[in-house]
């Protein structure tokens, strides 16, 4: 079914290559995609392919098939969450969704390789919540604290994750406020070393991890959270920025409209005014030459959300040592060329932590 509303159209362009590259099957994703007439679909659509998804891992689940149960069931946790990741325009629906998604994955972390625990940290009087990975054979494991972006969730971390466990490393990704669950609680926040120091301080409570070893790491929006969290924290020991944005107000008018809208709900603001007005305290500038550990920088030359120039200029203005991979026919955090930084990225964190 063709459409003309251009939010469709925006969502389908913008991250296609994204929702393949995290778990989504291209037959779903075109199923899917072709079947909505209307952008007020989006959430039904995909919520309906996520049950089944979630049904045929119940049903492995019922047969003793842990291993087939926690692929199906990761993968209908993905599917609830791009279900609702910028679905901000119905948000009881979007949180029914949501919250779908948060339960699908926690079924499936116990019969993931390696497994998953839901983790449980104290923050303003409330908690923030997490998923903490440790890879198989690795005794007191490095660990990299993993920041989302506006739009994406610790439910979409698995794609992610796996590479960094097969290297050795132990991974906790996070809900940030305004980010998955802490969404409800808490506006997005420019200061986001307030709730990563919340995190790490958890984190080194852990006799099971080798936290003189940690690492800082975040996609999109949470390109900007992780070296701004590396700017104040000198726990953290190496940092690794995947399309962030180094002045998000300077960028405001260029970004798509559901990007906009999705920022106004998350930092809690009744007006775009007053969402562009938040979106300007989120900036690196005369913090970035805080930034001393060594950092991995990451985008593509033709992302569409945050100029490719803002990674250049992170690497320029940072302290510390910084490599710098700019896909030159890459869109937003090169996710349509992903073979160019998913490998190469802990790689680098790998010999960084040594």
């Amino acid at each position: 079914m063709a459409t003309d509303d251009p939010r469709v159209k925006a969502a389908i362009s913008h991250w296609g290559a994204r929702f393949v590259a995290n778990g989504v099957a291209l037959a779903d994703f075109e199923d899917v995609t072709r079947s909505l007439n209307n952008y007020d679909d989006w959430c039904r659509a995909w919520s309906e392919r996520a049950a089944l998804h979630e049904r045929i891992g119940n049903e492995a689940l019922a047969k003793k098939k842990y291993l087939t149960a926690g692929e199906c069931l990761q993968r209908a946790g993905v599917y609830y969450h791009f279900a609702s990741f910028l679905f901000v325009n119905d948000v009881p629906q979007m949180k029914v969704a949501h919250m779908k998604g948060v339960a699908c994955r926690q079924a499936a972390l116990p019969h993931l390789d390696p497994p998953g625990e839901r983790v449980e940290i104290p923050y303003m009087g409330k908690k923030l919540y997490g998923i903490l990975r440790k890879p198989k054979g690795v005794a007191k494991p490095p660990i990299v604290v993993m920041a989302c972006g506006l739009d994406s969730t610790k439910e979409e971390g698995d794609a992610y994750e796996v590479s960094f466990l097969n290297r050795g490393m132990a991974t906790l990704m996070f809900d940030g406020p305004g980010q998955g669950e802490g969404q409800y609680d808490w506006p997005i926040r420019g200061d986001y070393e307030v709730p990563v120091k919340a995190v790490i301080d958890y984190v080194v409570t852990r006799s099971d991890l080798d936290t003189a070893r940690l690492a800082m790491w975040g996609v999109s929006l949470g390109g900007y959270y992780a070296p701004r969290a590396a700017a104040h924290d000198k726990r953290i020991k190496a940092c690794i920025a995947l399309g962030g944005p180094f002045d998000w107000g300077a960028a405001w008018d260029g970004l798509p409209e559901l990007t906009r809208e999705a920022f106004r709900v998350r930092s809690h603001a009744k007006t775009e005014a007053e969402a562009k007005k938040n979106a300007q305290t989120l900036s690196l500038v005369g913090i970035a030459q805080n930034i001393t550990c060594p950092i991995f920088i990451v985008n593509g030359r033709h992302d569409r959300v945050v100029p490719a120039s803002d990674a250049e200029r992170l690497a320029r203005e940072v302290k510390g040592p910084a490599e710098l991979v700019m896909v030159e026919d890459g869109n937003h955090i090169a996710n349509n060329r992903a073979y160019r930084w998913r490998s190469q990225s802990p790689d680098w964190l790998k010999d960084q932590l040594k």
